[in-house]
C-alpha cells in the first residue's frame, strides 16, 4: 500500500516539465486573455478557472496519482513561481512581459472606450470601481486606471 502512495507513476523529469509547460501555458494564457480574469472577478469567471484548473490537473500529473507526484509537481509550480517573480522584481521587461502595463480608463471624466474594449470592461464595471472609491459618477474622476493586477485605481477631480 505505501509503495502506492509513493511511487511515482512517470518519471521525475517528465513530472517537472508536465509542470512547467502548465505554467508557462498559464501566464501566456492569462495575459493574452485578459487582465479581467485577475481583477474583475464575476461568478463566471470564477467557473472558468475553477474549470481550467480541472481540466490542466491531467496535463500536469499524467498517470500519477502518487503524493510523491503530487508533491514534486507542487514544488516544481511554487518554484517557477518563486522564479518569475525573482525576475519580475529584477528585471523591468520580464515584469512588463508578465504583467504588462496599466491603462487610463478615465481621463477628465471622459471615458476612454477604446481602452475598456481592450480590457473587456463595461461601463458598469468602471462605474462600479467610481463607485467603490465614493463618488458618484464619472465626472468626478480625473483618472480612472487598470492596474497591471487587474484592479482599477481611482483618483477623484481637485475641488
Amino acid at each position: 500500500m505505501a509503495h502506492n502512495l509513493f511511487s511515482i507513476g512517470v518519471s521525475w523529469q517528465e513530472k517537472v516539465i508536465r509542470a512547467l509547460a502548465v505554467y508557462v501555458f498559464l501566464l501566456i494564457a492569462v495575459r493574452i486573455y485578459g487582465r479581467r480574469e485577475l481583477g474583475q472577478v464575476t461568478s463566471f469567471d470564477i467557473i472558468v478557472l475553477l474549470t481550467l484548473s480541472n481540466i490542466l490537473q491531467n496535463a500536469m500529473i499524467g498517470n500519477d496519482n502518487s503524493v510523491t507526484g503530487g508533491m514534486l509537481g507542487a514544488v516544481v509550480l511554487l518554484s517557477a513561481n518563486v522564479g518569475l517573480a525573482a525576475a519580475v522584481y529584477r528585471f523591468r521587461g520580464v515584469q512588463r512581459a508578465v504583467e504588462g502595463s496599466p491603462k487610463v480608463l478615465i481621463r477628465d471624466g471622459q471615458l476612454l472606450r477604446k481602452a475598456m474594449a481592450s480590457e473587456l470592461l463595461t461601463e458598469q464595471d468602471v462605474l462600479s470601481a467610481v463607485r467603490r472609491e465614493g463618488l458618484e459618477g464619472f465626472e468626478h474622476v480625473r483618472l480612472a486606471i487598470v492596474e497591471p493586477n487587474g484592479l482599477i485605481s481611482v483618483i477623484q477631480q481637485k475641488a
